[in-house]
């Protein structure tokens, strides 16, 4: 798979997610998104070799 097409998959995970948890009561959101942001910095965190520099 290429660069584009990672991206494009890690965007339709995301935005997947992001729909499960804003149909949650709105109690439960907090935790949901604080487990999102913990995955989404593992995988930053996973993957040293990227430059993520602008």
């Amino acid at each position: 798979m290429s660069n584009v097409e990672d991206a494009v998959v890690v965007s339709e995970d995301l935005l997947s997610a992001l729909e499960v948890i804003e149909q949650q009561p709105l109690r439960d959101r907090a935790s949901s998104y604080a487990s999102l942001h913990d995955d989404l910095a593992r995988r930053l965190e996973s993957n040293p070799g990227e430059n993520r520099s602008s």
